[in-house]
């Protein structure tokens, strides 16, 4: 299937331009973030509480967030399983000390709100905490796969291809994580383990991006070697654009429908997706076969220069 015709637009000529825009979002983006004093953190990573109640009676969101209104700390609210079981899941802070053993003390505050505001009879089906310690590991586990993944990624590239591409490819995946970082501070969405895991298939969506990019260029290198690498890479651009826009715009729409309608646990996973995936099809056009060329043409001529040098000398050894 393709949506354009031979297509020959000129990418390339954007690159400085895309550099600035990207620069000045992923600024604004740290900036923001600064001034809040850093991401703000989930349960899964500072430590809190998730309850599920079930109702004897249909009760509104609203009514429990009500409820709830004395209890300190920003809470969750949503409903949970099917409509007719009237479950509602509710996600609180940590409110207690680990070490004093009183962990299980917003879940009491859950259930002395809930009492105390005439609600429908309910009972407690599950009860979900997780401590400061556990949330401090699981941060770093999450810094830790983030960072594997994008090594990994790098050493593939730059065997399959060539450094100047892994270096090419790194780059527009940090912009993709930077990028959209910035934005779910923004939007006020919390650093969760389902925001984590978006950031981990973001940066798969977007290497896999670039990789199909690489790999046309890679093989235009061999039909027209004394072409420029500008004119190679933006051959490749075009060349592969129906298919970047497709699976961009079909798995946009999939994301899109998971966020309107899947609830609000999956709400910041389906949000950390849809910037990713337009952050990361904006960077594989501009921002990673820009660096490719960039360094590419420095690569070259360095060679170049070398080649020369080397045939310098053996002139001058031969005169002598």
């Amino acid at each position: 299937m393709r949506i354009f015709d031979h297509p020959n637009y000129d990418f390339i000529k954007w690159r400085w331009h895309a550099f600035a825009l990207s620069g000045l979002v992923v600024l604004a983006g740290v900036a923001f973030v600064v001034s809040r004093g850093g991401v703000p953190m989930g349960i899964d990573f500072t430590g809190g509480t998730i309850v599920v109640a079930k109702f004897e009676q249909p009760v509104a969101e609203d009514a429990v967030r009500q409820a709830l209104a004395a209890t300190p700390g920003e809470k969750v609210v949503q409903s949970y399983g099917d409509a007719a079981d009237n479950q509602v899941l509710i996600r609180l802070p940590q409110m207690g000390d680990e070490n004093a053993g009183n962990l299980d003390e917003a879940a009491n505050s859950v259930v002395q709100s809930l009492g105390a505001a005439g609600l429908p009879k309910f009972e407690l089906l599950s009860q979900e905490i997780v401590g400061p310690v556990i949330g401090r590991e699981l941060q770093l586990k999450g810094i830790y796969a983030t960072l594997a993944s994008i090594v990994g990624i790098a050493i593939y590239i730059a065997l399959r291809f060539r450094p100047a591409f892994a270096i090419g490819a790194i780059a527009a995946t940090l912009h993709d994580v930077f990028i959209t970082i910035a934005f779910l501070a923004l939007f006020g969405y919390e650093l969760s383990l389902n925001v984590v895991a978006a950031l981990l298939t973001i940066t798969g969506y977007s290497v896999n991006d670039t990789i199909v990019i690489f790999d046309r260029v890679r093989e235009n290198m061999r039909s027209a070697r004394r072409d420029p690498l500008e004119k190679v890479v933006n051959t490749a651009v075009n060349q592969t654009l129906s298919r970047t826009v497709i699976t961009a715009g079909t798995t946009f729409l999939s994301v899109l429908a998971l966020y309107v309608f899947g609830g609000e646990v999956l709400e910041g996973f389906a949000f950390t997706m849809l910037v990713g995936i337009v952050s990361g099809t904006y960077s594989t056009v501009f921002i990673a076969a820009a660096i490719a060329i960039i360094l590419g043409n420095r690569q070259g001529a360095a060679t170049a220069v070398s080649g020369a040098a080397v045939k310098v000398k053996a002139a001058t050894a031969r005169r002598s």
